[in-house]
């Protein structure tokens, strides 16, 4: 019996009408916004973000000589931290759909990079250890479908980890969250770099946050895929890691 999809946000009618006319909008936005994604990502996280990455990775298990996919991989910053952990006897691919973000990749990562969608991954079955993905599940199509197509390229035993941006549980949060995503980081993006392409990027990154599914669906579109006992962990009341884990 085939699933009804999982999207993890209705339509964005600001970016795209239909949902055939995502993918191409999405890699418009990122291939525009590409060459200021690093330079965002640090002020955004006040400088703490190789940090945290780096410190997700090694508690979802990644240790020296395993293989790793980082998905969705934008400019490197989670396939960066993953080279350095699994080792001159691993192996660390990204891929990504953004042309641009490849390009901009390729300028401080030695890493091979593909270019691909995490729906449809260019990769051999049974080839990995890890899948990873950075705050990246709110530009796919289809979280079941993407899921399903993790579990295919995993190891046995092999386990995905996701990293992303939550909406917190309280109104003052939620309130500060919108403040700060909404109006803060937008504005700094576009003065800060001189252009509204990195302004738009920004504006579409909280759009996604702001309507995305709850981590519920997250999970349970985990679990539909395969994966056994899904979990997640919150960090500051809004960076939530998810865990899974393929069956041996």
């Amino acid at each position: 019996m085939t699933m009804d999809p999982v999207r993890p946000h209705p339509k964005l009618e600001r970016y795209y009408v239909r949902d055939s006319e995502r993918p191409a909008a999405v890699n418009e936005i990122f291939n525009e916004g590409a060459p200021y994604y690093e330079w965002i990502c640090r002020v955004m996280s006040f400088g703490t973000g190789a940090r945290y990455r780096k410190q997700a990775l090694i508690e979802s298990g990644l240790r020296p000589g395993m293989r790793v996919l980082d998905v969705a991989t934008g400019t490197g910053l989670v396939l960066r931290a993953a080279m350095e952990l699994s080792g001159s006897s691993g192996v660390a691919v990204g891929v990504d759909p953004s042309a641009g973000m490849l390009r901009e990749c390729r300028k401080s990562c030695a890493a091979p990079l593909l270019q691909g969608r995490g729906e449809h991954l260019p990769v051999a079955s049974e080839a990995f250890d890890l899948v990873s993905m950075g705050y990246a599940l709110r530009h796919v199509s289809d979280l079941r479908a993407m899921f399903s197509e993790y579990l295919r390229v995993l190891k046995p035993g092999g386990r995905v980890m996701l990293l992303e941006i939550t909406q917190p549980h309280s109104s003052w949060g939620r309130r500060l969250n919108r403040l700060y995503l909404r109006n803060v980081v937008p504005v700094v993006a576009g003065v800060g770099t001189g252009t509204n392409e990195a302004r738009r990027m920004m504006s579409y990154f909280w759009d996604t946050i702001e309507a995305c599914v709850p981590p519920e669906v997250i999970l349970s579109a985990l679990e539909d895929a395969g994966f056994h006992n899904p979990t997640r962990a919150v960090t500051g009341g809004v960076l939530s890691r998810y865990l899974g884990e393929k069956g041996r």
